[in-house]
């Protein structure tokens, strides 16, 4: 097996990246288990909550960037969750290549059902962590995403 320590340039920012893609994968999966009991994606849990927060219809691109998923991810979620009834598409009425996405009225009770727990387990996902640093992680995180 190759040596390939020997092409880095800065093991620490390596280290930094395995600590984030571990922990950002073991949280994911803990928080997404229940929802994908109920037969809900995080992303597609995640598109209805940013919909019933709302007020009203987004639009597939709005909602895709909010996100940050794909195109072709946000158009397979919104699909899914309107063949369940849980969200309306439709072509824009400003924009016809444009198309909504507005959270139905089922929509909106699953996620009066789900979100309570949710909220729970995202805190008790935390704890070890104090309000400082959260604070000093959700800067972090940012700032990775804004020079990625």
């Amino acid at each position: 097996m190759a040596d390939l320590s020997s092409w880095l340039r800065d093991p620490l920012a390596h280290r930094a990246l395995d600590a984030l893609v571990r922990a950002e994968s073991r949280l994911t999966r803990r928080l997404a288990a229940e929802l994908e009991r109920r037969g809900l994606s995080a992303t597609a849990f995640s598109m209805l909550v940013v919909l019933a927060s709302a007020g009203g219809p987004l639009e597939l691109r709005s909602l895709r960037l909010r996100l940050g998923i794909s195109k072709a991810n946000a158009t397979e979620v919104s699909r899914t969750l309107a063949g369940r009834g849980l969200v309306e598409r439709r072509r824009s009425e400003r924009d016809r290549r444009a198309v909504t996405i507005e959270i139905t009225a089922a929509g909106e009770r699953l996620i009066e059902e789900l979100f309570p727990a949710h909220a729970r387990r995202v805190r008790d996902a935390f704890v070890p962590l104090d309000d400082e640093e959260k604070r000093e992680l959700t800067k972090l995180c940012r700032k990775l995403e804004r020079a990625a």
